[in-house]
C-alpha cells in the first residue's frame, strides 16, 4: 500500500541515489587507454590505476582495443573521448608513431597527456609539434640488455639464439631487441639464426618458434620480447619434444612465466612492475589537475627474474 510514510522512504532513496550521481558525476574524469586487457601485464596496471583513482579521487574511465595491434581502433577511443570532455589522458601507445596525431588531438583540446610503458616516437612527434606531459615506464634497452647479460653468462658465450620480436616499428619491442643485441655483441660465439615478429601474442609464438624450430634445429636459445610469446615457445618446445633443452628468456615477469620459470620451462624473465606504472600515471593525473608539476620522466625499476 502506497502511504505516505513509504513516500517519504522512496523520496529519501531518491535524493540518495541523486547525491551518489552527483558526487561521480562531481569527480574529475581521468581517461586510461590501454593497449588491451586480454593481458596479465595490462590487467595489473588497470588494477592498480583503479586503486590509485580511488584514493585520490578521481573517476577513471578505462577503455582499450581488444587487439594490441589495432592502432585504428586506439586512436577512434582517444578520439571520443576528447569529444566527451575527459580531463587527461593517459594512453598506453599501440603504436608510438601512429598515435602522434590523437595526442595532438589533445593538445589542441588542452587535455594534459600521460604516456605509460609505450613511448611514442620522439621525431614525429617534433614533426607534428606534439607535447606530453610526463611518460611513465621502464627503460626498455636496459630490460633487453638483462636478458642478453643472462644468456651470455648462462651459455658460456656459445649459443644459436632466435628472436620472437614485438610488432615492427613499436618502440617497446624495438628497444628490447636493441638492448639484447648490444649485450650480446662482445659475445662471438652467440649467433642470432632467426629473428621473426610475432606479434605480442601467444599463438603466434607458438606457431612463428615452431617454424623457426622446423628450419633451424639446432636452436638453442629463444629471446621473446614479451613473456606471453615466450609462453607460445614454451608450447611449441614441448610439442617438438624438447623442453629443457632450450632456454626460454622472456620480458615482464607475468605470473604464468613465473610458474613456466619455476617449473623448469622458462629459463627466465626480466621483470617489469605495470601496478606501479599504473599507480604513478594516475598519482600524476591528479597532480596535474591541481596545477602541480609533475617529473617529465618517470622510470620504473626493471630486474632479473630466475628459478
Amino acid at each position: 500500500m502506497f502511504t505516505p510514510r513509504s513516500a517519504m522512504a522512496m523520496l529519501v532513496l531518491s535524493v540518495a541515489a541523486f547525491a551518489c550521481g552527483r558526487s561521480h558525476s562531481d569527480r574529475p574524469r581521468v581517461a586510461l587507454v590501454l593497449k588491451t586487457l586480454n593481458s596479465p601485464f595490462f590487467l595489473d596496471m588497470r588494477r592498480s590505476a583503479e586503486a590509485a583513482a580511488a584514493r585520490v579521487g578521481v573517476e577513471l574511465s578505462l577503455q582499450a582495443a581488444e587487439r594490441e595491434s589495432d592502432v585504428e581502433k586506439q586512436m577512434q577511443i582517444i578520439e571520443n573521448l576528447i569529444e566527451t570532455g575527459v580531463r587527461v589522458l593517459v594512453i598506453c601507445p599501440s603504436g608510438s608513431k601512429e598515435i602522434v596525431p590523437a595526442v595532438g588531438k589533445a593538445n589542441r583540446a588542452g587535455i594534459p597527456v600521460i604516456i605509460v610503458d609505450d613511448r611514442i616516437d620522439d621525431a614525429a612527434a617534433a614533426d607534428a609539434k606534439v607535447r606530453t606531459d610526463s611518460y611513465v615506464g621502464s627503460d626498455n634497452v636496459e630490460g633487453g640488455r638483462i636478458a642478453g647479460r643472462y644468456l651470455v653468462a648462462q651459455s658460456g658465450g656459445t649459443s644459436r639464439v632466435a628472436l620472437l620480436e614485438g610488432i615492427p616499428g613499436h618502440q617497446t619491442g624495438d628497444a628490447r631487441l636493441q638492448g639484447f643485441r648490444e649485450a650480446i655483441r662482445g659475445a662471438p660465439g652467440i649467433r642470432i639464426v632467426a629473428s621473426q615478429t610475432a606479434n605480442w601474442e601467444r599463438d603466434q609464438g607458438f606457431t612463428v618458434f615452431q617454424n623457426m624450430l622446423q628450419a633451424h634445429s639446432d636452436i638453442d636459445a629463444v629471446f621473446a620480447c614479451n613473456d606471453i610469446m615466450a609462453l607460445g615457445a614454451v608450447e611449441a618446445i614441448a610439442a617438438a619434444g624438447k623442453t629443457g633443452r632450450i632456454r626460454v628468456l622472456g620480458l615482464d615477469a607475468v605470473d604464468h612465466a613465473r610458474k613456466a620459470i619455476a617449473a623448469g620451462a622458462m629459463a627466465a624473465s626480466v621483470a617489469q612492475f605495470p601496478s606501479e606504472m599504473g599507480r604513478l600515471a594516475i598519482e600524476s593525473a591528479a597532480k596535474l589537475l591541481r596545477g602541480e608539476p609533475v617529473p617529465r620522466e618517470q622510470p620504473t625499476k626493471v630486474e632479473l627474474v630466475t628459478r
